[in-house]
């Protein structure tokens, strides 16, 4: 019998302390949800692997440090509404939920956006829900958006993102470059967002979010 709770803690220790994430809320999070509820059952004994995990489809879940670090960047409030991109099997979800005052989660893999809802009602997770549909639109019926969470790697970000965010959000978004990538954190102000680089990491390129080709004559 696996010993889950202790890999938990393990994880904590050995993945998100050292890597400068130190807020409560977020470690408390990483505590609470049992990250091995939102990975396939043949994956379960790999849930707390420090590194992304294969998903299918070219979709992963995130490691733990990308993820803690992204929202140690962010400091949600429990007075927030976010966003959350790309859910998979809602894991980001429930971990986000524990800090904001709601999560709106977009999956557009209609088995995968099916299983997250189980997974986070089951979890006893109550101020979240799970949209069906392009990751790349959000849910924009829900937004404005505090903040924005897109859980994979972008080229760009599509500009409905951009729209849903509120003046003065912020969103975090993984930027790949080939095999590189950092995450970068962007302020919204008017109608533009600045961006800042945050740390390095790294993820496929969700569907939707690759850089539109330039036809040059």
């Amino acid at each position: 019998m696996t010993d889950f709770a202790a890999r938990r803690v393990m994880m904590v220790d050995t993945q998100v302390r050292p890597s400068d994430v130190t807020k409560f809320p977020i470690i408390d999070a990483m505590l609470t949800v049992a990250r091995e509820d939102f990975v396939p059952a043949a994956q379960r004994e790999a849930a707390y692997m420090g590194e992304n995990l294969e998903l299918g489809g070219g979709r992963v879940l995130l490691e733990p440090r990308t993820l803690a670090k992204m929202l140690d960047a962010l400091a949600i409030s429990n007075s927030e509404l976010v966003l959350d991109v790309g859910c998979a099997l809602g894991y980001s979800t429930a971990v986000i939920a524990h800090m904001a005052e709601a999560v709106v989660a977009v999956e557009e893999d209609e088995s995968m956006a099916t299983e997250a809802q189980e997974a986070i009602v089951a979890a006893g997770v109550d101020n979240a829900v799970v949209h069906t549909g392009p990751l790349a639109e959000g849910d924009p019926k829900h937004g404005p958006y505090d903040v924005i969470v897109v859980q994979g790697g972008v080229m760009e970000v599509p500009q409905a993102l951009v729209d849903q965010l509120k003046d003065g959000g912020r969103m975090a978004c993984l930027f790949m470059d080939g095999a590189l990538g950092e995450v970068r954190l962007g302020y919204k102000r008017g109608d533009q967002i600045s961006w800042r680089m945050a740390f390095n990491a790294g993820a496929p390129v969700l569907d939707g979010f690759s850089r539109e080709p330039v036809f040059q004559l």
